[in-house]
């Protein structure tokens, strides 16, 4: 049997294209949205001049992410659950991101602190978040995903659209 380069060169290629990984997709924003939590979702509640948006489960202190602010002021107070060594709220809807620092204070429901920031109520990641009706938090390395379910989303918008 004679050696031909040519043919050698035409195995060696094919046998290094099975033997290559595939590169996985890059990521891409306009990705479906998140599904909903069973048991989790958004709820409003306002009383006189001062909203509420917060992210858990119905009458109960399980809350994941919360949102105040005063009607029209256009600002939020952010409040989330803190983990150990954490001073900072950081958010990201639909590609947009924004890292809040914040202060740790006693909860007074559960053990441990609570992330305190303020924010402008009209930053990408907030307007984003009001369309999509979706938010995640970046917490000690993972990543939380706060979707409203059908016929809230609409809880979402009434809120910004209360604080201005």
């Amino acid at each position: 049997m004679r050696f031909h380069p040519l043919l050698a060169l035409t195995l060696l290629a094919a046998l290094a294209a099975c033997a290559t990984t595939p590169t996985a997709p890059s990521p891409r924003a306009d990705a479906a949205a998140p599904a909903p939590v069973e048991g989790y979702d958004w709820f409003m509640h306002v009383d006189g001049g001062e909203a509420m948006l917060a992210y858990g489960v119905a009458q109960s202190d399980e809350v994941k992410l919360r949102f105040d602010c005063g009607v029209g002021s256009s600002r939020l107070n952010l409040i989330a659950p803190a983990m150990k060594g954490e001073r900072e709220i950081h958010l990201e809807s639909g590609g947009d991101t924004e890292r809040y620092a914040a202060v740790a204070e006693p909860s007074g429901l559960h053990e441990g602190d609570l992330l305190i920031a303020e924010a402008a109520a009209d930053a990408p990641v907030f307007q984003r978040f009001r369309r999509l009706g979706w938010i995640a938090a970046w917490r000690g390395g993972g990543r939380e995903v706060y979707a409203a379910h059908p016929g809230s989303q609409k809880r979402v918008a009434d809120f910004f659209a209360r604080c201005g």
